[in-house]
């Protein structure tokens, strides 16, 4: 659970927790081997617009749809991202940053748009499913006073809320198309299949939040004394409990009609308006539902072990809108502009937000050094001093 014991009288829980000041910051460097990586698929890239497709019969006019594009297009598409990220970074406030907790002080809106655009910019320079960007976001809040256990507890709420957008969107949207309800073809494969792997995860979701919240506890005391069996499952239910207390957070959110859900739709929703002023720029848009589907079916792709995703989710978004019966070589300029926009140009602000960041978090180490010396003064000031009695003459 994310509950602290409470400390001295008139302190806050958090404030007997060890922050680990003098951990170091994710670097964000690139390695030679993602360095290699990201330079293969630039170049798979190039050679398949420059290359291969030319070659292959019906995509010849892709080389028309580049030259033709609609700047105004692209322009309300660059938009759009900015709006994406916008709703991002409201949502991290609103998950993260509670009004009681000692580090709302330090964290408004300008220090949470630099944790969550580095951050962002460390899951595009590393592999598979934003590790890095987890990192990152983690030390920053820890460094503003936040123990690990409210970070974790908080994390698993915000990616709930965020990818509930998702698994509800890929459900309405998989079986709208498939009985009808919704315009657009319906291959069962991207629509049933994903829709029914949806219901199964929002299942787990909710049973997960009917673990006790006790468990770990409960396991801890059954181990104790034990041997290497009990102590190994004693292990083992930190995962659950700390996941069904996350889950419960994000649905408390939900119970309160709490903003942060807006931020989510926000995030997601320009994202894919993205992809469809993108499409706008070089032709006609799929119908708005196989639009949904396959930009969230084709964002599977991130979770293939490759530096930024390169190649993964381009390749997974063209071949969803192909399956849907959209034109491979509109696809195919409309998911790469997509790309560029939506993934590839906010990296370079996220990388200035990085170092904001790193000069952010020395503000908050010297403020929290000058919080804790004025604690012990105040400390020593209030000790009561006795007061010797007159003794009677």
């Amino acid at each position: 659970m994310s509950t602290v014991p409470p400390g001295p009288t008139g302190a806050h829980p958090w404030d007997d927790e060890h922050h680990d000041e003098d951990e170091e910051a994710p670097h964000l460097h690139v390695s030679r081997r993602t360095l290699v990586g990201i330079g293969v698929g630039i170049v798979a890239l190039v050679a398949l617009v420059v290359v291969v497709l030319p070659q292959v019969n019906g995509l010849r006019s892709t080389y028309d749809r580049i030259s033709d594009g609609d700047p105004w297009w692209l322009a309300l598409a660059t938009f759009f991202s900015a709006l994406s990220f916008g709703g991002y970074v409201a949502m991290f406030k609103r998950v993260y940053v509670r009004a009681d907790d000692p580090s709302a002080k330090r964290i408004g809106f300008a220090e949470s748009y630099q944790i969550t655009m580095a951050g962002l910019a460390a899951t595009r320079l590393f592999a598979a499913g934003g590790a890095g960007g987890l990192a990152l976001t983690a030390w920053a809040l820890r460094r503003s006073g936040m123990p690990a256990r409210v970070v974790a507890d908080r994390t698993i709420a915000f990616l709930v809320l965020t990818y509930l957008v998702y698994v509800i969107a890929v459900i309405l949207g998989g079986f709208g198309l498939h009985f009808g309800i919704l315009e657009g073809e319906a291959p069962f494969a991207l629509t049933v299949v994903p829709a029914a792997i949806g219901l199964v995860l929002l299942a787990a979701a909710v049973a997960l939040t009917y673990v006790p919240e006790d468990l770990e506890r409960r396991f801890a005391r059954w181990a104790a004394g034990g041997g290497r069996v009990q102590r190994l499952l004693a292990r083992l239910s930190t995962a659950p409990a700390a996941a069904s207390e996350g889950i419960r957070m994000a649905f408390g959110h939900l119970r309160r009609r709490d903003p942060a859900l807006l931020g989510a739709m926000a995030y997601w929703g320009f994202n894919i308006a993205i992809l469809w002023a993108c499409f706008h720029a070089f032709g006609e848009p799929p119908p708005p539902a196989v639009l949904v589907v396959a930009y969230f079916v084709g964002l599977l792709g991130n979770l293939l072990p490759l530096p930024g995703g390169i190649g993964g989710v381009d390749g997974g978004m063209i071949g969803a809108l192909v399956g849907f019966g959209v034109s491979a070589s509109l696809a195919v300029v409309a998911v790469l502009s997509y790309r560029v926009l939506a993934f590839w140009l906010p990296t370079l602000p996220g990388a200035v937000a990085y170092l904001q960041l790193r000069r952010t978090v020395t503000r908050w180490r010297q403020e929290r050094a000058v919080e804790r010396r004025q604690d012990g003064v105040t400390t020593l000031n209030e000790v009561p001093t006795k007061t010797p009695t007159r003794s009677a003459s």
